[in-house]
């Protein structure tokens, strides 16, 4: 039998990565692609609003942090905290798992 706290953990994982998009953001900044506009391009029919809120999102769950440079031109970057790149790995290996399956 779950005890209510295992129940609490699943709820918050599926938080974290149940949009459908949230999974593409999230390896895009693990590859390296960090700024809004390239990850926008990268991952195909995703909206400007709908980023921004997985963006945010993430980072409130302490998954990836927001990086803002006070440049001439503004510049804002994410990267993946510890807590992201254990996710990541988790995420590779099931997507791995589904390529041998």
């Amino acid at each position: 039998m779950k005890k209510k706290s295992d129940r609490s953990i699943y709820d918050k994982i599926e938080q974290i990565i149940g949009c459908k998009w949230s999974t593409s953001v999230l390896m895009e900044i693990k590859s390296g692609n960090n700024r809004p506009g390239s990850i926008k391009k990268s991952i195909e029919g995703i909206s400007t609003k709908v980023l921004t809120e997985r963006l945010k999102k993430l980072s409130n769950f302490g998954i990836i942090e927001k990086h803002i440079f006070n440049e001439m031109q503004p510049r804002t970057e994410y990267t993946i905290t510890d807590r992201g790149e254990k996710l990541t790995n988790i995420i590779e290996q099931i997507q791995e798992l589904k390529e041998n399956y």
